[in-house]
């Protein structure tokens, strides 16, 4: 599956990282991949705890990219 970040929805919350060590935060508290400071695209293999960081979402900021 892919998942796509919207950094400009994203309030900083911290539920994602809550739920998955896929995502991190840039120093202003805005998600980004743990692994990758600049990529807002990723293709991973469908797992429980990143389909719950997406569900979780307050703003949507995290979606799954089904095209």
């Amino acid at each position: 599956m892919k998942i796509r970040l919207i950094p400009e929805r994203c309030i900083a919350c911290g539920l994602c990282q809550t739920y998955s060590e896929l995502f991190d935060y840039h120093d202003n508290g805005i998600v980004r991949f743990f692994d990758d400071r600049e990529q807002l695209e990723k293709e991973i293999p469908c797992s429980e705890d990143v389909l719950e960081a997406v569900k979780n979402c307050p703003t949507r900021a995290l979606i799954i990219d089904e095209s």
